[in-house]
């Protein structure tokens, strides 16, 4: 019989690991709106350039800032697993 808390932290596992390809994912789209932005003749010029810049940035760091917070959860709870140190 599998224990419940090892499923359950394989399936946060999996969440996290999405989320981080998501937010670094959106990361790198929003740099490479930046970079078209400057090579662009008219430059950052109207509202829809930034504002994909922007949005980009601000959705990746919602799916990025709980994603490495609970990597470090799984990882800290894997180690003590391992050691058997829940103290």
């Amino acid at each position: 019989m599998e224990d419940p808390i090892l499923i359950k932290r394989a399936k946060i596992s999996r969440l996290v690991s999405l989320g981080m390809r998501a937010g670094y994912g959106l990361y790198g789209l929003c740099v490479l709106l930046f970079i078209i932005g400057l090579m662009r003749p008219g430059g950052f010029n109207g509202n829809q350039l930034p504002a994909a810049i922007v949005a980009t940035l601000v959705i990746g760091s919602a799916f990025l800032a709980p994603a490495i917070v609970f990597s470090y959860a799984v990882k800290a709870a894997d180690k003590a697993d391992r050691n058997d140190d829940w103290d």
